[in-house]
This record gives C-alpha cells, sequence and structure tokens, in this order.
C-alpha cells in the first residue's frame, strides 16, 4: 500500500510543479498579471487526472504481476534469465521469442556479439489520454517501446541481460507511465523462453525415449539373427563322428575336439567385451579343420592373418558364417573341391576380413540372397551403421570372395556384444 500511495504521490508532485509553473506562465505573460478566476481550477483538474492515470498503471500492474512493488511500477523492466543451452543456441531461442512478440518490428540482431535490438509498437490499454491530447507536450508521449536483449556466454549456459523500457529519454518517468507495456514484454519474453527450453526437454526426452526403445529392438533382432545358426552342421558332425568311432578313432577324436573348441566360441557372451579376430579365426579353424576330416583332400585351407590383427574388435559369428557359406556353396558342391583362403588386412583406420574360395562361383543359389548373407548385412548396419561394409564378388578364376571392413576404433554394438 505504502509503495502505491509513494508512486501517485510522486507522479502527482511532478505534475503538481509543472503545472503550476505553466500557471505562472499564463498569469505573468499570457494574462499579463490579470489572472482569471477559472484559472484556479487548471491545476486541480491536471492533478487530479495525473492521480487517475496513476492509479489506472497501478491497478494493470497488479493484474499482470499480481504484486505492487518498485520494480513492477517501473516503466523500464530489467531481467537477468539463466538459459541451460550454450550461448549460440540460447540467442536464436531469445531472438525468435523476440521476434514473435505482438507489435515487434525493426527487430536488429548480431549473432557475434550476441546482442538482439528491437522496437516494439506500444498498444495502449486505454483511449489516449489528456498528454496525448495536448499537442504541445508531445515530446513526452511515446508510441514504441524497446528491448535490449544481451547475452554472456557462460560454461554451458547463456546469461541473458533484458531491457525493455519506452523509446524516450529517461527523465520523462517523473511525468508519465506505460500502463505496464514494458512489464507484459518482459513478462512474455520470459514466458517464450520457459516455453521453449521445456518444449526442447521435451523433444530431448521423447528422443531418448525412442532411442532406448530403438536399442532394445535392435538387441533383440541382433540376438535372433545371431541365433540362426545352421543346425545340420551340428547333426552331420556328430554323424560322422559316430562313424568314425568305428573305423577312425584318432580322427573321431580329433573331430570331437574340434566341435568342442567350435562350440566353446559359440556359445552366446554374458561378459561386456567384444570378439576379436583371434577368437572367430580360432572357431572358424575348428570348423575347417572338421570339414577336412569330412571331405579329406578336397579341401586346401589358407590363413594369412597377422599376429597383430588378432586382438582387433570384430563382430561374432560374421567369419564364421562366410566360412561356412564358402564351404556349403563353393567346395563341397564342387567335384575336386578347392581352396578357401582367410585373409586380414589393416588400412586406414579399417581392418578388412576376406574368404575366397575357388568353387563353384556366383550362380543363382548363392548370389548373396541366404539366410546368412543376408544377417552379416543386417547385422553390420545395425552394429556399426554407415561406418562398416560387406562385399561379395567373383575371385579369379573361379570361386567368391566375402569381405567384411569394419573401423578399427569402434567396438561392436552392446547388442552385438551380448548376441
Amino acid at each position: 500500500m505504502f509503495t502505491t500511495i509513494w508512486f501517485i504521490l510522486r507522479a502527482s508532485f511532478g505534475w503538481s510543479l509543472l503545472i503550476l509553473f505553466t500557471t505562472i506562465f499564463m498569469v505573468n505573460v499570457v494574462f499579463r498579471n490579470h489572472m482569471p478566476d477559472e484559472i484556479i481550477f487548471l491545476p486541480l483538474t491536471g492533478v487530479a487526472l495525473v492521480m487517475g492515470i496513476s492509479f489506472s498503471h497501478v491497478r494493470r500492474v497488479r493484474l499482470i504481476a499480481s504484486k505492487v512493488d518498485s520494480s513492477t511500477l517501473a516503466n523500464r523492466q530489467r531481467r537477468q534469465i539463466e538459459i541451460p543451452l550454450e550461448a549460440g543456441e540460447a540467442f536464436e531461442l531469445v531472438d525468435a521469442a523476440i521476434r514473435e512478440l505482438p507489435g515487434a518490428e525493426d527487430t536488429d540482431s548480431a549473432k557475434d556479439s550476441l546482442q538482439i535490438r528491437a522496437k516494439i509498437k506500444r498498444i495502449d490499454p486505454y483511449q489516449a489520454n489528456f498528454v496525448d491530447d495536448l499537442k504541445m507536450l508531445d515530446f513526452l508521449t511515446t508510441k514504441r517501446n524497446q528491448i535490449l536483449a544481451t547475452i554472456t556466454p557462460g560454461d554451458g549456459v547463456g546469461s541473458l541481460t533484458l531491457i525493455c523500457e519506452p523509446e524516450r529519454p529517461a527523465w520523462t518517468d517523473l511525468f508519465l507511465v506505460d500502463n505496464g507495456t514494458n512489464l507484459e514484454n518482459a513478462e512474455a519474453i520470459t514466458r517464450a523462453i520457459t516455453r521453449r527450453i521445456a518444449e526442447r526437454r521435451r523433444k530431448e526426452k521423447a528422443s531418448a525415449a525412442q532411442s532406448v526403445t530403438e536399442k532394445e529392438l535392435t538387441v533383440a533382432k541382433l540376438n535372433l539373427l545371431h541365433a540362426q545358426v545352421e543346425p545340420h552342421f551340428l547333426y552331420n558332425t556328430l554323424a560322422s563322428a559316430q562313424l568314425l568311432t568305428r573305423a577312425d578313432p584318432a580322427a573321431a577324436d580329433q573331430m570331437l575336439g574340434n566341435l568342442i573348441t567350435y562350440l566353446r566360441h559359440s556359445l552366446p557372451r554374458t561378459e561386456d567385451t567384444a570378439s576379436t579376430i583371434g577368437e572367430e579365426l580360432e572357431r572358424s579353424i575348428a570348423y575347417l579343420d572338421i570339414m577336412k576330416i569330412r571331405m579329406g583332400a578336397r579341401l586346401n585351407i589358407q590363413i594369412q592373418v597377422p599376429a597383430e590383427l588378432k586382438a582387433l574388435p570384430f563382430p561374432m559369428m560374421m567369419l564364421q558364417t562366410l566360412v561356412e557359406n564358402a564351404i556349403k556353396h563353393g567346395l563341397e558342391p564342387k567335384t575336386g573341391g578347392g581352396t578357401i583362403w582367410i585373409i586380414a588386412r589393416q588400412h586406414d583406420g579399417n581392418v578388412a576380413v576376406t574368404v575366397a574360395d575357388d568353387g563353384n562361383g556366383l550362380g543363382t543359389e548363392i548370389g548373396g540372397t541366404g539366410i546368412g548373407l543376408k544377417n552379416v548385412r543386417e547385422r553390420l548396419r545395425l552394429a556399426y551403421a554407415n561406418t562398416a561394409s560387406f562385399v561379395l564378388v567373383g575371385n579369379f578364376p573361379s570361386g567368391v570372395a566375402a569381405t567384411i571392413t569394419v573401423p578399427v576404433t569402434n567396438t561392436t554394438d552392446k547388442g552385438e556384444q551380448h548376441a
């Protein structure tokens, strides 16, 4: 209450002095020391109007801010707002909020200096008062407000200094009120910033939730793809070992040993580690040794994998898929059999592993449309996105060469690791 009374008295006092000097001037100059009786009503009427305008300003400020104090009653509003964004992002957010203010015009923003200046057309909530009607006092009136916004960079945040004021000198505040229009502008910009940050946070949460869902689906899909192992190999190996136990026990024992090695590397992993080229190569060699016993002299094996590459991460079961595909579609159906090569090379931050054979070659049945090769492509896409590749080409003079290239510095996806 005291603040309201003081505000009204201060405005009335300022206008009283102005009206008093105006009255003295009129008496001494206009009426030449002959003061009409009606002139006495001029100061009283002026003070009454000023008190009414000041009271309207107070009431409107209360409607806008729900409180009346020296800061809300002021024609010039200052806000210090911490925005939890980098300075550049904070600048763009504030710039958009100011440009969308009703009556915004002449907006000038400089991203390098992180400053925004704008002129806002003043929308008077009431009809023009007597000051506006007095053309002789037109210099005291204002048609626009102005805004100055400055962003100060911080550690991951931008500190906004916001100034909303009338487009006129500060001394005129002794006589004029803005009817809370600058308070409205400051509150509107603050609300707009809060709304935009909240909307940004909602989008981030929605994106994070979507990412979690997509990752869970990816893990499930990887596990499903990884589980699609050719069961016939296991059955055929056990059947072959059973026959060899009677005809060649030593060969049967060697086959079962290789099968144990193969199965040990094929069991699902529970630890949070990726497979390596060395581990995948050991599994594939165990498989090839089994096939060597079954195919005899029809199968030759050539391994060209440098020792320093064996510790590099490599997705599980993909090398094995290429080896099985080469045996099943390339060498086993070929009457004289042939040779299978496993080659690893490192180049430009990538490691390329190639499985080649000189078997039957590409045909209608082995053009890369089988479930094994489809799984390789899909698992590479899920685990490495666009940073890995799979190429299937014809080998010279016959056979097929399949190459998987993955980045050396990138490990397989979590889902691939647990597949």
